[in-house]
């Protein structure tokens, strides 16, 4: 496994494109409540791929592991400090969590079987994921705009079937709505504010976006301006900037014993 500049381990730089990530992601209350029912009523908790600490329960005992120092870097000082690690060889004995979780975190895992195994080897209880369905990612009207960022996405994503088969016991995969107002800035969170994904940032805070070329960014933010200004995203999709939730990619994976 080669690791970056900063110790990101996946396929994305988080030491270029994490810089400003909390100002973006910020953990969304109604989908850390279904992550909080998923791991029930474990006391510790492992969290791989922790990044800057989104979603990790308050009321456990959480040990965070995170190959990212620029992520590590950017955890709330009233969370713990991540230890450096990589899912593939967790630093743990068997059997020492009650339940683990990885948020937004298996696409970036250079060996998904490996890291799978070793989530079930060191958790007793459940491990719950939160990842994307790759097969659903062109519900979202990215994909009239930027067809090259939802590609990229669909390639990095595991099915959900398969993260569900190689975790084995009993596997539930379950979709979650995204809300209107989700405070958690991954792509679909915009289905009812397009005008927020003109703002580079905002892009960047999704790490797709980090493996097109300029000139993507560039025709994007070009239609999308014109199609906002002109009417045109609206005559087709008005009823998003309303609609309470959007059902897309966003699937909770939990796997028992």
């Amino acid at each position: 496994m080669v690791r970056k500049p900063d110790g990101s381990a996946g396929d994305a730089d988080y030491g270029a494109i994490g810089r400003d990530y909390t100002r973006y992601r910020q953990p969304d209350p109604r989908i850390a409540a279904a992550i909080i029912e998923a791991i029930g009523s474990a006391r510790t908790v492992l969290n791989v791929g922790a990044g800057a600490g989104s979603y990790e329960p308050r009321d456990r005992r959480v040990t965070a592991l995170e190959p990212s120092a620029s992520m590590r870097a950017q955890r709330p000082s009233f969370l713990s400090p991540a230890v450096d690690g990589t899912a593939e060889q967790l630093p743990f004995a068997d059997n020492i969590f009650d339940a683990s979780m990885a948020t937004f975190s298996v696409h970036q895992w250079t060996d998904l079987p490996a890291g799978l195994r070793e989530l079930r080897r060191v958790t007793i209880g459940p491990v719950a994921i939160l990842s994307c369905d790759p097969a659903a990612l062109d519900r979202f009207w990215l994909v009239d705009y930027a067809p090259e960022v939802i590609a990229t996405e669909a390639q990095r994503y595991p099915d959900p079937a398969e993260i569900a088969r190689l975790l084995g016991g009993t596997v539930t995969i379950t979709p979650v709505p995204i809300p209107l107002d989700c405070t958690d800035g991954f792509g679909e969170a915009y289905y009812g504010r397009p005008e927020a994904l003109l703002d580079p940032g905002a892009r960047l805070a999704n790490s797709a976006w980090s493996f097109v070329r300029p000139e993507v960014h560039t025709r994007f933010e070009a239609r999308l301006r014109e199609d906002l200004e002109s009417g045109a995203w609206d005559a087709k999709h008005r009823a998003l900037r309303t609609q309470p939730e959007f059902e897309g990619s966003l699937r909770l994976i939990v796997g028992l014993p």
